[in-house]
Protein backbone atom coordinates (compact mmCIF):
# COMPACT_ATOMS: atom_id res chain seq x y z
CA UNK A 1 0.00 0.00 0.00
CA UNK A 2 1.42 3.30 -0.89
CA UNK A 3 1.81 6.47 0.79
CA UNK A 4 -0.94 8.17 -0.97
CA UNK A 5 -3.67 5.21 -0.36
CA UNK A 6 -2.66 5.48 3.18
CA UNK A 7 -3.51 9.05 3.26
CA UNK A 8 -6.82 8.52 1.90
CA UNK A 9 -7.89 6.20 4.19
CA UNK A 10 -6.56 8.13 7.49
CA UNK A 11 -8.65 11.45 5.61
CA UNK A 12 -11.53 8.98 5.60
CA UNK A 13 -11.28 7.85 9.42
CA UNK A 14 -11.26 11.41 10.30
CA UNK A 15 -13.69 12.99 8.27
CA UNK A 16 -15.63 9.65 10.54
CA UNK A 17 -14.52 11.14 13.99
CA UNK A 18 -15.55 14.90 12.75
CA UNK A 19 -19.52 13.96 11.77
CA UNK A 20 -21.30 14.46 14.66
CA UNK A 21 -19.34 16.98 15.52
CA UNK A 22 -17.87 15.01 18.96
CA UNK A 23 -14.58 13.80 18.08
CA UNK A 24 -13.84 11.84 21.63
CA UNK A 25 -10.35 10.55 22.93
CA UNK A 26 -11.10 7.42 22.10
CA UNK A 27 -11.26 8.69 18.34
CA UNK A 28 -8.00 10.23 18.54
CA UNK A 29 -6.69 6.73 19.67
CA UNK A 30 -8.38 4.71 17.15
CA UNK A 31 -6.82 7.24 14.39
CA UNK A 32 -3.41 7.03 15.56
CA UNK A 33 -3.08 3.46 15.87
CA UNK A 34 -4.25 3.03 12.58
CA UNK A 35 -1.66 5.19 11.45
CA UNK A 36 0.75 3.59 13.37
CA UNK A 37 0.34 -0.04 12.08
CA UNK A 38 -0.55 1.40 8.67
CA UNK A 39 2.58 3.68 8.27
CA UNK A 40 5.12 1.70 10.65
CA UNK A 41 5.51 5.62 11.78
CA UNK A 42 4.29 7.44 15.36
CA UNK A 43 0.85 8.76 15.13
CA UNK A 44 1.73 12.49 14.97
CA UNK A 45 4.06 12.47 12.09
CA UNK A 46 2.09 10.29 10.26
CA UNK A 47 -1.34 12.23 10.95
CA UNK A 48 -0.20 15.95 11.21
CA UNK A 49 -0.74 16.65 7.21
CA UNK A 50 -3.71 14.79 7.01
CA UNK A 51 -5.41 16.40 9.80
CA UNK A 52 -4.37 19.33 7.78
CA UNK A 53 -5.75 18.45 4.55
CA UNK A 54 -9.47 17.87 6.16
CA UNK A 55 -9.56 20.59 8.99
CA UNK A 56 -8.15 23.19 6.09
CA UNK A 57 -10.25 21.52 3.46
CA UNK A 58 -7.43 21.29 1.49
CA UNK A 59 -8.37 17.43 -0.06
CA UNK A 60 -12.29 17.04 0.48
CA UNK A 61 -13.36 13.48 1.50
CA UNK A 62 -14.87 12.79 -2.56
CA UNK A 63 -11.32 14.23 -3.91
CA UNK A 64 -9.62 12.00 -1.56
CA UNK A 65 -11.37 8.73 -1.97
CA UNK A 66 -11.37 9.20 -5.99
CA UNK A 67 -7.65 8.59 -5.42
CA UNK A 68 -9.11 4.39 -4.01
CA UNK A 69 -9.43 2.56 -7.26
CA UNK A 70 -8.83 -0.93 -5.89
CA UNK A 71 -11.58 -2.68 -4.34
CA UNK A 72 -10.19 -3.96 -1.33
CA UNK A 73 -8.69 -0.32 -0.43
CA UNK A 74 -12.31 1.07 -0.57
CA UNK A 75 -13.14 -2.02 1.43
CA UNK A 76 -10.45 -0.96 4.27
CA UNK A 77 -11.42 2.73 4.33
CA UNK A 78 -15.16 1.96 4.73
CA UNK A 79 -14.53 -0.33 7.59
CA UNK A 80 -11.48 1.98 9.31
CA UNK A 81 -14.58 4.32 9.33
CA UNK A 82 -16.85 1.85 11.03
CA UNK A 83 -13.82 1.08 13.26
CA UNK A 84 -13.33 5.12 14.36
CA UNK A 85 -17.12 5.10 14.92
CA UNK A 86 -17.55 2.20 16.89
CA UNK A 87 -14.27 3.50 18.77
CA UNK A 88 -16.46 5.30 22.30
CA UNK A 89 -19.02 2.25 21.98
CA UNK A 90 -21.88 3.46 20.02
CA UNK A 91 -22.91 5.01 16.52
CA UNK A 92 -24.73 8.19 16.72
CA UNK A 93 -27.52 8.86 14.16
CA UNK A 94 -24.97 11.48 12.07
CA UNK A 95 -22.37 8.94 12.01
CA UNK A 96 -24.81 5.90 10.87
CA UNK A 97 -25.89 8.46 8.05
CA UNK A 98 -22.28 8.83 7.06
CA UNK A 99 -21.30 5.59 6.78
CA UNK A 100 -24.45 4.94 4.51
CA UNK A 101 -23.49 7.68 2.45
CA UNK A 102 -19.82 6.48 2.36
CA UNK A 103 -20.43 3.13 0.96
CA UNK A 104 -22.19 5.07 -2.01
CA UNK A 105 -19.25 6.85 -2.64
CA UNK A 106 -16.93 4.19 -2.43
CA UNK A 107 -19.28 2.09 -4.62
CA UNK A 108 -19.65 -0.38 -2.26
CA UNK A 109 -23.24 -1.38 -4.19
CA UNK A 110 -25.87 -3.93 -3.12
CA UNK A 111 -24.84 -6.57 -5.85
CA UNK A 112 -21.48 -6.40 -4.70
CA UNK A 113 -19.93 -9.18 -2.99
CA UNK A 114 -17.82 -6.48 -1.26
CA UNK A 115 -20.97 -4.91 0.38
CA UNK A 116 -22.27 -7.97 1.67
CA UNK A 117 -18.95 -7.71 3.75
CA UNK A 118 -19.79 -4.08 4.84
CA UNK A 119 -23.66 -5.07 5.50
CA UNK A 120 -21.91 -8.16 7.70
CA UNK A 121 -19.86 -5.77 9.08
CA UNK A 122 -22.57 -3.21 10.26
CA UNK A 123 -24.56 -5.34 11.65
CA UNK A 124 -21.74 -6.85 14.17
CA UNK A 125 -20.79 -3.24 14.66
CA UNK A 126 -24.49 -2.29 15.74
CA UNK A 127 -24.34 -5.99 18.00
CA UNK A 128 -21.28 -4.77 19.98
CA UNK A 129 -22.84 -1.61 20.27
CA UNK A 130 -25.91 -2.71 22.03
CA UNK A 131 -24.30 -5.48 23.57
CA UNK A 132 -23.18 -5.50 27.91
CA UNK A 133 -23.37 -1.41 28.42
CA UNK A 134 -25.00 -1.69 31.82
CA UNK A 135 -23.69 1.53 32.58
CA UNK A 136 -21.35 4.31 33.50
CA UNK A 137 -19.73 2.60 36.44
CA UNK A 138 -19.21 -0.94 37.51
CA UNK A 139 -21.88 -2.34 39.51
CA UNK A 140 -21.92 -5.08 42.11
CA UNK A 141 -23.54 -8.43 41.10
CA UNK A 142 -23.79 -11.81 43.32
CA UNK A 143 -20.56 -13.37 41.45
CA UNK A 144 -21.05 -16.91 40.34
CA UNK A 145 -17.48 -18.26 40.36
CA UNK A 146 -17.24 -21.63 38.84
CA UNK A 147 -13.41 -21.87 37.69
CA UNK A 148 -13.60 -25.32 35.53
CA UNK A 149 -15.88 -23.07 33.52
CA UNK A 150 -14.47 -19.95 33.12
CA UNK A 151 -11.85 -21.90 32.28
CA UNK A 152 -13.91 -23.76 29.69
CA UNK A 153 -15.69 -20.34 28.19
CA UNK A 154 -12.36 -18.63 28.11
CA UNK A 155 -10.70 -21.23 26.23
CA UNK A 156 -14.00 -21.87 23.70
CA UNK A 157 -13.66 -17.42 22.77
CA UNK A 158 -9.81 -18.38 22.24
CA UNK A 159 -10.82 -21.14 19.98
CA UNK A 160 -13.64 -18.79 18.37
CA UNK A 161 -11.59 -15.85 17.62
CA UNK A 162 -8.88 -18.07 16.27
CA UNK A 163 -11.17 -19.57 14.26
CA UNK A 164 -12.77 -15.98 12.59
CA UNK A 165 -9.05 -15.53 11.26
CA UNK A 166 -9.08 -18.38 9.36
CA UNK A 167 -12.42 -17.26 7.48
CA UNK A 168 -11.94 -15.19 4.25
CA UNK A 169 -14.17 -12.33 4.91
CA UNK A 170 -13.13 -9.12 6.09
CA UNK A 171 -16.44 -9.13 8.50
CA UNK A 172 -15.19 -11.91 10.26
CA UNK A 173 -11.94 -10.26 11.96
CA UNK A 174 -14.59 -7.34 13.06
CA UNK A 175 -16.15 -9.67 15.51
CA UNK A 176 -12.82 -10.55 17.26
CA UNK A 177 -12.71 -7.49 19.71
CA UNK A 178 -16.25 -7.32 20.48
CA UNK A 179 -16.14 -11.17 21.38
CA UNK A 180 -13.34 -10.44 23.55
CA UNK A 181 -15.10 -7.30 25.43
CA UNK A 182 -17.87 -9.92 26.11
CA UNK A 183 -15.72 -12.40 27.26
CA UNK A 184 -13.79 -9.95 29.86
CA UNK A 185 -17.19 -8.77 31.06
CA UNK A 186 -18.63 -12.21 31.65
CA UNK A 187 -15.80 -13.40 33.81
CA UNK A 188 -16.38 -9.68 35.30
CA UNK A 189 -19.78 -10.52 36.42
CA UNK A 190 -18.89 -14.23 37.22
CA UNK A 191 -17.00 -12.64 39.99
CA UNK A 192 -19.33 -9.91 40.96
CA UNK A 193 -18.62 -7.08 39.08
CA UNK A 194 -20.25 -6.05 36.03
CA UNK A 195 -19.27 -2.64 33.95
CA UNK A 196 -19.65 -1.03 31.25
CA UNK A 197 -17.83 -1.15 27.64
CA UNK A 198 -15.44 1.83 28.35
CA UNK A 199 -14.45 0.61 31.46
CA UNK A 200 -13.90 -3.10 29.87
CA UNK A 201 -11.65 -1.40 26.76
CA UNK A 202 -9.64 0.59 29.24
CA UNK A 203 -8.68 -2.89 30.87
CA UNK A 204 -7.82 -4.20 28.23
CA UNK A 205 -5.89 -1.17 26.97
CA UNK A 206 -3.84 -1.22 30.08
CA UNK A 207 -2.44 -4.77 30.02
CA UNK A 208 -1.15 -3.80 26.62
CA UNK A 209 -3.39 -5.11 24.20
CA UNK A 210 -3.43 -2.86 21.05
CA UNK A 211 -7.49 -2.67 20.44
CA UNK A 212 -7.22 -0.28 17.08
CA UNK A 213 -3.99 -2.07 16.48
CA UNK A 214 -5.32 -5.38 16.40
CA UNK A 215 -8.25 -4.82 14.13
CA UNK A 216 -6.40 -2.92 11.63
CA UNK A 217 -3.88 -5.69 11.66
CA UNK A 218 -6.94 -8.38 11.33
CA UNK A 219 -8.91 -6.39 8.79
CA UNK A 220 -5.78 -4.94 6.79
CA UNK A 221 -4.26 -8.59 6.36
CA UNK A 222 -7.53 -9.87 4.43
CA UNK A 223 -8.03 -7.05 2.39
CA UNK A 224 -4.43 -6.22 1.28
CA UNK A 225 -2.12 -9.34 2.27
CA UNK A 226 0.89 -8.88 3.81
CA UNK A 227 0.22 -5.69 6.41
CA UNK A 228 1.19 -6.89 9.82
CA UNK A 229 1.10 -4.05 12.01
CA UNK A 230 2.77 -3.30 15.00
CA UNK A 231 0.93 -5.06 17.51
CA UNK A 232 1.42 -8.77 15.85
CA UNK A 233 4.95 -7.68 15.03
CA UNK A 234 5.40 -7.35 19.01
CA UNK A 235 3.61 -10.26 20.13
CA UNK A 236 4.40 -12.90 17.57
CA UNK A 237 7.49 -12.31 16.35
CA UNK A 238 6.71 -10.79 12.77
CA UNK A 239 4.58 -14.06 11.33
CA UNK A 240 2.17 -13.60 8.14
CA UNK A 241 -0.38 -14.51 6.98
CA UNK A 242 -3.36 -16.09 8.09
CA UNK A 243 -1.60 -18.94 10.38
CA UNK A 244 -0.49 -15.28 12.10
CA UNK A 245 -3.76 -14.55 12.65
CA UNK A 246 -5.09 -17.29 13.83
CA UNK A 247 -2.39 -17.76 16.25
CA UNK A 248 -2.62 -14.27 17.41
CA UNK A 249 -5.97 -13.68 18.06
CA UNK A 250 -5.80 -17.62 19.85
CA UNK A 251 -3.38 -16.54 21.85
CA UNK A 252 -4.35 -12.63 22.76
CA UNK A 253 -8.05 -13.78 24.00
CA UNK A 254 -6.92 -17.18 25.99
CA UNK A 255 -4.09 -14.36 27.57
CA UNK A 256 -6.41 -11.90 28.30
CA UNK A 257 -9.11 -14.12 29.65
CA UNK A 258 -6.71 -15.70 32.02
CA UNK A 259 -5.53 -12.49 33.37
CA UNK A 260 -9.36 -10.88 33.69
CA UNK A 261 -9.95 -13.99 35.95
CA UNK A 262 -7.38 -13.58 38.53
CA UNK A 263 -7.60 -9.54 38.05
CA UNK A 264 -11.53 -10.06 39.05
CA UNK A 265 -10.75 -12.73 41.50
CA UNK A 266 -8.22 -10.91 43.19
CA UNK A 267 -10.23 -7.97 43.89
CA UNK A 268 -9.13 -5.66 41.05
CA UNK A 269 -6.07 -4.79 42.92
CA UNK A 270 -3.10 -5.42 40.69
CA UNK A 271 -1.02 -2.78 39.74
CA UNK A 272 -0.56 -1.82 35.93
CA UNK A 273 2.64 -3.03 35.97
CA UNK A 274 1.74 -6.48 37.31
CA UNK A 275 -0.69 -6.79 35.04
CA UNK A 276 1.64 -6.62 31.89
CA UNK A 277 3.66 -8.84 33.09
CA UNK A 278 1.44 -11.36 33.85
CA UNK A 279 -0.21 -10.32 30.50
CA UNK A 280 3.08 -11.29 28.71
CA UNK A 281 3.67 -14.50 30.16
CA UNK A 282 0.84 -16.13 29.97
CA UNK A 283 0.74 -14.93 26.17
CA UNK A 284 4.02 -16.91 26.18
CA UNK A 285 1.72 -20.42 27.18
CA UNK A 286 -1.16 -19.40 24.94
CA UNK A 287 1.13 -19.86 22.07
CA UNK A 288 2.32 -22.93 22.66
CA UNK A 289 -1.03 -24.22 23.13
CA UNK A 290 -2.43 -22.68 19.69
CA UNK A 291 -1.01 -26.09 17.90
CA UNK A 292 -2.58 -28.16 20.32
CA UNK A 293 -6.14 -26.84 19.40
CA UNK A 294 -5.27 -26.15 15.59
CA UNK A 295 -7.99 -28.97 14.98
CA UNK A 296 -10.69 -27.54 16.88
CA UNK A 297 -10.08 -24.16 15.46
CA UNK A 298 -10.44 -25.49 11.66
CA UNK A 299 -13.66 -27.66 12.78
CA UNK A 300 -15.06 -24.22 14.69
CA UNK A 301 -13.87 -21.75 11.37
CA UNK A 302 -16.23 -24.50 9.50
CA UNK A 303 -19.22 -23.99 11.15
CA UNK A 304 -19.74 -20.25 11.11
CA UNK A 305 -21.66 -17.83 9.69
CA UNK A 306 -22.18 -13.92 9.42
CA UNK A 307 -25.72 -14.72 11.49
CA UNK A 308 -24.11 -17.14 13.82
CA UNK A 309 -20.68 -14.28 14.67
CA UNK A 310 -23.51 -11.74 15.20
CA UNK A 311 -25.69 -13.51 17.60
CA UNK A 312 -22.67 -14.93 19.44
CA UNK A 313 -21.33 -11.03 19.73
CA UNK A 314 -24.92 -10.03 20.99
CA UNK A 315 -26.01 -12.20 23.56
Amino acid sequence: MDSSTQRTILNVMIHAALVDGQKSESERNAIRDVAESLTGQAGGAALAGVYQDVLLKRVPLQQAIGTLKALEHRQLAYEMAVCVCDADGVQSAAEREFLSSLRNVLDLAADDPAMHGAAAADSIAAAAASASVVGSAPATVTPTVREAELDKSILNYSILNGALELLPQSWASMAIIPLQVRMVYKIGKAHGIEMDQGHIKEFIATIGVGLTSQYVEQIGRKLVGGLVGAAAGRLLGGLSGAATGMAFSFATTYALGQVAKRYYAGGRVMSTELLRRTFQETLGSAKSMQQQYLPAIRDRASTLSASEVIELVRK
